[in-house]
């Protein structure tokens, strides 16, 4: 393809940070531009966040309906190719399921909807249009998580044993959604956020990661959710205990009470012959540990092709001991969606590595581990079968 993909955008605008983030992504590589956007539902902040992006004024729309309708209208060579929805978690479905019935491939953030009958209805939609749905559940996109992966996945390790995986925050130590801070109000609010605080907003990663890296399915879990915070609405610490389709254990940690913490997201995964380590605080770096041998220490660098799989160099992007980070995860994730559907344009396959980003279906896996884990939460039953 010899023009960049158009992107549109639902949410984001002026002083969102998520938006922002998205559009650094987006931009990162060259392959993508934003064209048009129904920025905000206050109508002086899109049309505003508009011409801080320097978007045209008869593409700044007040409404997602608005967007979706009008651009679908217009030539093929000028119209969106997709949108991206960065919205709290309550306004996802409806824009995601009207950009796919108006042929419109979607960029959606997790959790992906606001319940599970949603995210089974967008699948179904997905699979009806032959669109493309990625999901941005960010941590997969780190080459180090990709490496691990791809060990775990070519057996070096022998069978699976023990998963460890924790995400500690403390940012909502104290009743911030009563403080103004706008992110603790959506998160914390049942009405917008959904059934689950810190086990929808931080767990399903922590979730989301254990299944990716190890290519296993979560079967049934037992969980203990806690409301910390005197006053808050939604549990904001939790600890599930994991079965997995391939007989492995693990223990799920998510907090977001633990004072001091930022974002200290650590996996630790355990085989017959060895395991590895990866931390989101320092993620150019994956510890492999040997049960004969010394620990092996491997590192992110794109001049490091003859030891890394190709799933991790072709998401690598500076030489060794260039530090790539959170932005880059993310880019990674817009550039592989990007060449996926550049590729479905011009009618040519995909490869692997394109089509390594989450999907759909991590969304409806998402969707069910909050599901499944509130009701172990309030069940008294030690195990609750995990259902989709």
């Amino acid at each position: 393809m010899n023009r960049k993909l158009r992107m549109g955008m639902v949410g984001g605008g002026k002083d969102a940070f998520i938006g922002a983030i998205h559009r650094l992504a987006a931009n990162m590589d060259g392959l993508i531009e934003i064209v048009c956007g129904a920025l905000s539902i206050n109508p002086e902040i899109a049309k505003a966040s508009g011409e801080m992006l320097f978007l045209s004024p008869d593409r700044t729309y007040l409404t997602f309906e608005e967007m979706i309708t009008k651009e679908s209208q217009l030539p093929a060579d000028k119209r969106m190719d997709f949108v991206t929805i960065v919205t709290p978690n309550f306004a996802h479905f409806a824009p995601a399921m009207m950009a796919l019935d108006h042929g419109f491939n979607v960029v959606i953030e997790k959790p992906m909807t606001f319940t599970l009958d949603e995210a089974k209805q967008l699948k179904k939609k997905v699979e009806e249009t032959g669109l493309t749905l990625c999901l941005t559940h960010t941590y997969s996109g780190y080459p180090m998580v990709k490496q691990a992966k791809a060990m775990v996945q070519g057996g070096v390790f022998g069978k699976i044993r023990k998963v460890w995986v924790e995400y500690p925050q403390g940012w909502l130590s104290k009743l911030s959604e009563r403080e103004g801070n706008a992110q603790a109000a959506w998160r914390t609010d049942p009405k917008k956020s959904g059934k689950a605080g810190c086990m929808g907003d931080i767990g399903t990663h922590a979730a989301h990661l254990s299944e990716y890296i190890t290519g296993a399915k979560i079967t049934h879990l037992c969980a203990d959710l806690n409301v910390m915070v005197p006053g808050r609405a939604l549990d904001d610490d939790g600890n599930v205990l994991l079965k997995f389709d391939n007989g492995a254990a693990g223990v799920l940690m998510a907090s977001q009470v633990a004072a001091g913490e930022e974002n200290a997201l650590k996996i630790r995964i355990y085989g017959e012959n060895g395991g590895l380590e990866w931390a989101q605080h320092e993620p150019n770096t994956l510890l492999v540990k040997w049960l004969d041998q010394p620990t092996q220490i491997l590192r992110a660098g794109s001049n490091y092709g003859d030891r890394l799989s190709s799933f991790a160099t072709k998401n690598c992007r500076t030489p060794g001991g260039h530090p790539e980070g959170y932005l880059e995860a993310f880019a990674n994730i817009y550039r592989n969606f990007a060449l996926t559907l550049s590729a479905k344009i011009d009618g040519t396959t995909p490869t692997a590595e394109m089509l390594d980003f989450p999907s759909f279906e991590d969304g409806i896996r998402g969707m069910a581990f909050i599901d499944n884990v509130v009701a172990s939460g309030q069940s008294d039953m030690k195990w609750t079968k995990y259902e989709l």
